[in-house]
């Protein structure tokens, strides 16, 4: 992971790299204030720790009325964790990754100081600061995870048990972050809890791989079709769309097949089915969602690399 060591400093890169930390530290933190903390979701990580603690701890310290600042427990937590992980797993961690935590503690006990009513919810409605709390933590993770950092915490743990244990570290990931969606069911006592909190850990999810990978709108064909040569010149000269001949044969007949793959809009699968189904009703298309498409005719691989 390159860090700050090794970046050329004030480049344009690192600028870019920073203001994406800064932007989703502040994104992520506007997520837990506004939507998650106020109705007691926990979903995973070391903030859903702190937000247990947080209302487990109410009224146990004069100067902190209404339980351990959300942000400080988490940076408690974080500080440790990384440290551990460096010693145990390499110096995996750059000081992106510890920049990212402490911006996000800040910005949720700064926000929550600066609110009238710290752990007051935006709307009432559960299910709705559910979507929007995990739309905007997951958008804030993305854009904090396109600079190269990490989201530290309970990923690390994740990483220490996958080292000694051999498990998939995705799995271990799932298992970790379900563990700290039952501790909040445990010390909440509401089974409510822990099914939104599963629905924002979804979400999240999500809505960090379109932060990531882009909400691309193209869809990849495959078609088998004996007007295989009407089809190309309809892609090439109509539709001003490239493609690829895939040698296919039948499994059945033994027959041999011409199988175009091609990348068109999703306005243009429209217009490809209904130019097929007049010429060709037999043909056989598979239509697929793509997440992302790098080279000619769509974004530069090039570029791609780059902007990383």
């Amino acid at each position: 992971m390159a860090s700050i060591f090794t970046e050329k400093v004030f480049s344009r890169k690192w600028f870019i790299d920073y203001s994406f930390i800064i932007l989703g530290s502040f994104i992520l933190a506007v997520g837990f204030v506004y939507f998650i903390t106020p109705h007691r979701i926990v979903p995973g990580g070391v903030y859903g720790i702190a937000i247990v603690v947080h209302y487990l701890t109410a009224g146990v310290f004069s100067f902190w009325p209404d339980g351990i600042p959300i942000g400080l427990f988490g940076l408690v937590l974080n500080i440790p964790l990384t440290i551990a992980g460096i010693k145990i797993l390499g110096p995996k961690f750059g000081v992106k990754t510890v920049i990212g935590f402490v911006l996000s503690s800040v910005f949720i006990d700064g926000i929550t100081m600066m609110r009238v009513v710290g752990d007051a919810a935006l709307v009432d409605d559960i299910l709705l600061s559910c979507v929007f709390g995990g739309v905007l933590i997951g958008f804030g993770l993305g854009l904090i995870f396109k600079s190269r950092a990490t989201s530290g915490g309970s990923d690390i743990v994740a990483m220490i048990i996958a080292k000694y244990t051999k498990m998939q570290l995705g799995k271990l990931m799932i298992y970790v972050d379900s563990t700290i969606v039952l501790l909040g069911l445990f010390a909440f006592r509401d089974w409510a809890i822990p099914l939104y909190s599963w629905v924002v850990i979804y979400i999240t999810g999500r809505a960090i791989d379109i932060t990531l990978e882009g909400a691309d709108y193209n869809k990849a064909l495959i078609i088998i079709s004996k007007k295989h040569e009407d089809i190309k010149q309809k892609l090439l000269y109509e539709l001003e769309r490239g493609g690829t001949y895939l040698k296919g044969e039948g499994m059945f007949t033994g027959e041999k097949k011409e199988i175009i793959y091609t990348v068109v809009s999703r306005r243009e699968v429209a217009l490809l089915q209904e130019y097929i189904s007049k010429i060709d009703p037999d043909a056989f298309i598979t239509v697929m969602d793509t997440k992302e498409i790098l080279g000619e005719g769509f974004q530069s691989l090039h570029s791609k690399v780059n902007e990383q």
